[in-house]
């Protein structure tokens, strides 16, 4: 985790995927990672954890519930949970940079060898809620053989995280609005989330994301 407030923020109401466990027996998203932008969540509902791993930490679960606000920077792997309804305002940095581009879902090693296969598994959600439960479904496969790992094989899992953030680094080298922005240093706007009272969001402007359904903040006012 982080100190200091992330720039150039981005606000979404997400509500973790609730509609039934996955293969590991979780309510769960997908397990990703982001290399360019910071991430943070707030939990305005309900229980749940992120959980998070990094080369030099390895894992970690966060409790979250009404109140509780967690943030991690770049190259940190991390999956949302649900126990109970968990909804969070979610806060990204640098207004929206892994919404072009900046991400990649855990599914394994076969997929990370085979683009292809990557791509079409990343793609399963624009079959709607049914394929972005599916493409959980395939990252949480995966994860559960990290998972595995981290318990029993701790170099097998450094490994694990090395592939995989090599691969997200490639798409970044192959990215030109992407490369261009980390050659740049970076957004320096610090954009104040501090004084906001109120929020809304339309369930017009709702997506299937990665960590569950995400209804886009249209407007805010003090209060």
């Amino acid at each position: 985790m982080t100190t200091g407030l992330i720039g150039g923020v981005g606000l979404t109401l997400l509500q973790v995927y609730d509609q039934g466990p996955g293969p590991d027996g979780v309510k769960a998203g997908c397990a990703h990672v982001h290399g360019l932008t910071d991430d943070a969540y707030f939990g305005v509902g309900g229980e749940g954890a992120v959980e998070l791993h990094d080369l030099e930490n390895g894992f970690r679960s966060v409790p979250i519930s009404k109140g509780t606000f967690v943030q991690f920077p770049p190259w940190t792997l991390h999956r949302s949970v649900s126990h109970d309804g968990l909804e969070v305002l979610a806060m990204m940095g640098n207004q929206g940079l892994a919404e072009r581009g900046d991400a990649r879902v855990f599914f394994g090693g076969a997929a990370d060898a085979d683009p292809e296969r990557y791509d079409r598994l990343k793609a399963l959600v624009a079959e709607g809620s049914g394929g972005a439960l599916e493409r959980r479904d395939r990252s949480a496969e995966a994860y559960v053989e990290l998972m595995d790992q981290w318990h029993n094989d701790r170099p097998a899992y450094q490994a694990s995280l090395e592939r995989f953030f090599a691969c997200h680094h490639r798409t970044i080298e192959a990215t030109p609005d992407l490369a261009a922005w980390r050659d740049k240093g970076g957004s320096e706007d610090a954009s104040a989330v501090g004084s906001v009272g109120q929020w809304s969001a339309s369930d017009a402007n709702q997506t299937y994301g990665m960590c569950g359904i995400l209804r886009q903040i249209e407007s805010l006012s003090a209060g």
